[in-house]
């Protein structure tokens, strides 16, 4: 009797394990697949991260090229006076006819313009004749003009001139109306 309670007691107990371990088993998957499921967030989350920094270094890197080409702006602007000074002395020289002093100035204003090329600046190409357009001059004035010169640069004024791409001054031109 004892061994047949035995036996009763060992496969009651059999039967429980067995009972119990679908639902250990139902646990450990559980357990597993919040782990994979935080696994997988975690992921996410770095590679999030990772292309947020990507895009800040990538950024920054522009924003420092551009400050590198613009940072000589205000230098430029201050002497683009200059430019023009030079630009005015040497057409009121060559009216006096050819002198050692024409082209004295003529070197002069030819290294400042090569070196201000260097760094970038350029002069922004209008001439008379040209189609008027707003994103690249100024119109300081119009003229009564005939039919071929309507809405046509009739005179520039002042030279405009760029710091790479950007436009530091625009060219002041008269119109044609």
């Amino acid at each position: 009797m004892e061994n047949e309670e035995l036996k009763e007691n060992i496969q009651q107990n059999a039967a429980q394990e067995i009972a119990n371990e679908p639902a250990d088993t139902t646990e450990q998957l559980s357990e597993t697949e919040q782990l994979q499921e935080q696994l997988v967030a975690e992921k996410d989350k770095f590679l999030r991260l990772f292309a947020e920094f990507e895009n800040f270094r990538k950024r920054t890197a522009r924003e420092r090229i551009e400050l590198f080409a613009t940072a000589s702006e205000d230098v430029m602007k201050g002497i683009l006076p200059v430019l023009d000074d030079f630009d005015r002395a040497i057409s009121q020289m060559e009216k006096l006819g050819e002198s050692e002093h024409l082209t004295g100035f003529n070197l002069i204003a030819t290294k400042l313009r090569d070196n201000l090329s260097a760094k970038g600046l350029s002069l922004v190409e209008i001439n008379p004749g040209d189609a008027f357009d707003a994103d690249s001059a100024e119109a300081v004035t119009q003229i009564p003009a005939g039919d071929d010169l309507k809405g046509k640069v009739v005179d520039v004024i002042e030279k405009g001139y760029k710091l790479g791409e950007k436009i530091i001054r625009f060219p002041k031109v008269v119109i044609g109306q």
